[in-house]
């Protein structure tokens, strides 16, 4: 299935996209919907974030060239932080550049949808609380960034996170490729392959600190090729079968 959230008619619906028409479903993705029986083109609709987290875990130097790039070395258990729901926008939604921030940068990386209530879940059975997955634009104030490890000021503000432009369940997530366009210049360009902590590890582990609800996010590091933006510059995340995530940057 291919999941989304949009607006037709002034109100929000969730979807499943077929082709290129969005069936309307009658709840939510988590509880089980059923189609209503009435679908529209996708090209009337205005995707939203696919879903409304109530949490966005987020793991750090999570991709072995990324910590390369940086020279630092792998870490020995995941890296983790938080982003506010405040943060989430959707696909063509404006990334707004903060007042006291000097320089922003982009960050292209898998996302993870979960589905269903998740507390110390074992790696075997991790996969069983997936929805799907989307592209995640992790954008932060990186002269905000502090080098101890409290990264929220840096991470947090409105807008930060774009989602989208779909949940998909239809992936592979261990071997897909994952870039980043900058004004349609290729900056990112890995594959999950390279994860350090994969998937099914990242939710049993998070799994073990906290619960996880429907909805809730992870979001699972960036390769290698960050750098910044600038208002008016258009940054694209691309991941192989599941779609371009597209944001333009402006002042606030």
């Amino acid at each position: 299935m291919k999941y989304l959230r949009y607006i037709y008619n002034n109100n929000i619906y969730y979807g499943i996209l077929e082709g290129n028409r969005v069936f309307e479903l009658s709840g939510e993705p988590f509880d089980g919907p059923q189609k209503t029986g009435r679908d529209v083109p996708l090209s009337e609709v205005k995707l939203l974030s696919p879903c409304t987290p109530s949490k966005i875990i987020c793991v750090g130097l999570n991709y072995r060239d990324h910590a390369e790039e940086t020279n630092t070395p792998l870490p020995m258990s995941p890296v983790v932080f938080l982003k506010p729901p405040s943060s989430v926008i959707g696909p063509l939604d404006d990334i707004v550049y903060p007042k006291m921030s000097g320089r922003v940068d982009y960050e292209a990386e898998l996302a993870v949808v979960i589905k269903k209530k998740a507390k110390d879940i074992p790696v075997s059975d991790a996969m069983d609380y997936v929805l799907g997955f989307t592209c995640a634009n992790d954008v932060t104030a990186r002269d905000l960034q502090p080098s101890d490890g409290q990264w929220t000021i840096a991470k947090s503000f409105d807008t930060f996170l774009p989602l989208g432009p779909v949940i998909t369940d239809e992936v592979d997530v261990s071997n897909l490729r994952i870039q980043s366009r900058l004004n349609g210049r290729v900056m990112q360009d890995s594959n999950t392959g390279n994860l350090v902590f994969k998937v099914d590890y990242l939710i049993s582990f998070l799994s073990g600190i906290m619960t996880l609800c429907p909805g809730d996010v992870i979001i699972t590091g960036t390769p290698a090729g960050i750098a910044p933006m600038k208002p008016g510059d258009v940054i694209e995340v691309e991941i192989e079968n599941i779609g371009v995530l597209k944001n333009t940057v402006n002042k606030a």
